[in-house]
């Protein structure tokens, strides 16, 4: 099974340190949530581990070292949804979401009957397959949201980062997409999710790593993560705790500052 594995990690972003002496083990078939307040490195920490900006510490994937594997391995291995992603090109939501086999094919090759069942199958998993032939900078932002998620999927990777995965989602749909990350998760997938939404993360996610200026406070399940201290001391809320059935639940009441 999968692994990511971080030791003594960090990274300088416009010499402010934004990582700062992270250190972790990934592994595959769970949901990781990563959580914290803005600014407290939730992006860099994905970009830093992906290799994406540059770093101090070690990086692993599957026990080796991350800078000596080939870039198109990593792209094959690790499927990214970023934040906020801008559409230039008027695509067809096929068309776009096919951009997620790149990693798969040979230089000049075009899509095999394989491929095209991969992205038929990620379409239909992220409910866009009815969007197929609709152009994808003419979708609402929610919409625009799901086809980014199926583009990622499209790879099939066993590990799928997603940045802010809920943004521009109404709540049908936020609960679809966690639904479905859980799902990967379950298949065995090592899915790596930075998330605002505390409930959610609290509801759906097997464990969750908790960044403060740019610092791992605490990191194991949800229910030891989210504490009523921890709130108050990273986020400076305070919040109601509560269960509906088996499910638990905690809702932000009011600032304590």
């Amino acid at each position: 099974m999968v692994t990511i594995t971080a030791r003594t990690l960090s990274a300088r972003l416009g010499g402010q340190v934004v990582v700062d002496d992270v250190s972790t083990s990934l592994a595959g078939g769970a949901l990781v949530g990563i959580v914290g307040p803005n600014g407290a490195g939730k992006s860099s920490l994905v970009r830093a581990l992906l290799g994406l900006i540059p770093s101090t510490g070690t990086i692993e994937l599957d026990d080796v070292p991350l800078p000596s594997i080939r870039r198109a391995d990593v792209a094959r291995r690790i499927a990214y949804l970023p934040q906020g992603q801008t559409l230039h090109w008027p695509l067809t939501v096929e068309r776009l979401v096919a951009l997620g086999r790149l990693p798969h094919l040979a230089p000049f090759s075009t899509l095999s009957a394989a491929d095209r069942d991969s992205v038929d199958r990620a379409m239909a998993t992220a409910d866009v397959a009815q969007l197929s032939g609709r152009t994808a900078t003419e979708l609402s932002g929610g919409e625009r949201a799901r086809v980014l998620l199926a583009r990622a999927l499209a790879v099939e990777a066993p590990v799928l980062v997603v940045d802010e995965p809920l943004a521009s989602l109404d709540p049908a749909h936020q609960l679809e997409v966690m639904e479905l990350l859980r799902a990967e998760a379950r298949r065995g997938t090592l899915v790596l999710a930075v998330l605002h939404d505390l409930g959610m993360a609290m509801r759906y996610c097997d464990r969750l790593l908790l960044l403060d200026r740019g610092r791992l406070v605490a990191d194991d399940v949800p229910a030891r993560v989210l504490t009523p201290a921890r709130l108050q001391q990273v986020y400076r809320i305070q919040a109601w705790f509560g269960s509906a059935g088996d499910t638990a639940l905690v809702v932000p009441l009011q600032c304590s500052d």
